[in-house]
């Protein structure tokens, strides 16, 4: 990493994410696809979408755009979107990042020494490689994709590797700039690796562990248990008081959560039922002089309609083994 993105990594709100996982809390539940998988922070999501935006641009006040874009966000990330009511667009947890950077002074130290201004590094949305209207492909939702390929198991480092290594800088359909794969073959493959990760966010049991802890977060704000503040810690911290409250019991549940039904199981209780809506995040991503890959494989754009058109109005029971 250049020396610049290494200092502003350094300061204590960066380091802060080092104890905010990827996984919106789910890691702490039962669940047994999380059982096996490794650590993921914001601190090393932000740092690769750092290093990514490094490489494609080469321009620091991106690439530190890119590195301050979840410098705001709370612990366990998008439940707090949840406790917000934003479910769909969770867009919330944003709000407040120019106020995180320019209230550290060592951001601000850090900014000055480069020649940067606060104004050309406080919204990654600025920098299209960074960030940009969705599905399409940007540093943000590469980074997560490829690292949720390699800790769930969906593709080896080398096949990841390849992908990456494939994506070159081109320009979309408005003739704004966007990564693209060279090659349709390997726009296919991480396409269809994409879905899994699309699947996933979606499934029943994401939705329900996230607005069960949301719930949870509700109470312990409202009993002050807890104060909004806690949120933009660490959760080691928010843990502990949850844990050594009056509501530890509500906090043992959610690490016990296992499974998630739509039919109530009749030899057991659930901890509550309910709707839940969420974001659909999908990726279609594009092929250097030929399009979107959705246009040009047809098993990959009946994966995206199907999924699409998924609905969410199913009751959720969520159960402990």
């Amino acid at each position: 990493m250049p020396s610049f993105l290494l200092e502003a990594a350094s300061s204590p709100s960066m380091l802060r994410l080092q104890d905010v996982g990827m996984h919106c809390g789910l890691e702490y539940t039962s669940y047994p696809y999380f059982s096996k998988v490794e650590p993921y922070s914001r601190y090393a999501h932000s740092l690769g979408v750092a290093m990514i935006v490094y490489r494609f641009t080469g321009d620091p006040k991106q690439a530190l755009a890119g590195l301050y874009h979840d410098i705001a966000t709370p612990c366990f990330s998008h439940v707090v979107d949840f406790l917000k009511g934003d479910h769909e667009a969770q867009e919330s947890t944003e709000e407040a990042t120019r106020s995180i950077i320019e209230n550290d002074p060592k951001n601000i130290e850090n900014l000055c020494k480069s020649g940067i201004k606060l104004d050309e590094v406080d919204d990654y949305h600025h920098y299209p490689i960074a960030d940009n209207d969705s599905p399409k492909l940007s540093a943000d939702r590469l980074e997560y994709s490829l690292a949720n390929f390699l800790h769930f198991g969906f593709a080896s480092k080398e096949e990841t590797q390849s992908l990456y290594d494939d994506l070159i800088v081109s320009k979309d359909e408005e003739g704004t700039v966007e990564l693209a794969f060279k090659n349709l073959d390997k726009a296919k493959r991480f396409g269809h690796l994409m879905m899994k990760n699309a699947d996933m966010y979606s499934r029943k049991e994401d939705r329900y562990a996230m607005e069960m802890l949301s719930r949870l977060l509700r109470r312990a704000i409202e009993e002050k248990v807890i104060a909004e503040t806690d949120l933009y810690g660490r959760e080691k911290d928010l843990v502990l008081k949850l844990s050594q409250s009056h509501l530890s019991r509500g906090w043992e549940d959610f690490t016990r959560l296992s499974r998630v039904e739509t039919k109530p199981d009749p030899s057991s209780h659930p901890f509550f039922a309910a709707s839940i809506m969420t974001k659909k995040r999908w990726i279609d991503p594009l092929v250097h002089g030929q399009g979107r890959l959705s246009e040009l494989d047809a098993e990959f754009g009946k994966m995206v309609h199907d999924f699409l058109g998924l609905s969410f109005d199913e009751t959720l029971y969520g159960y402990a083994e």
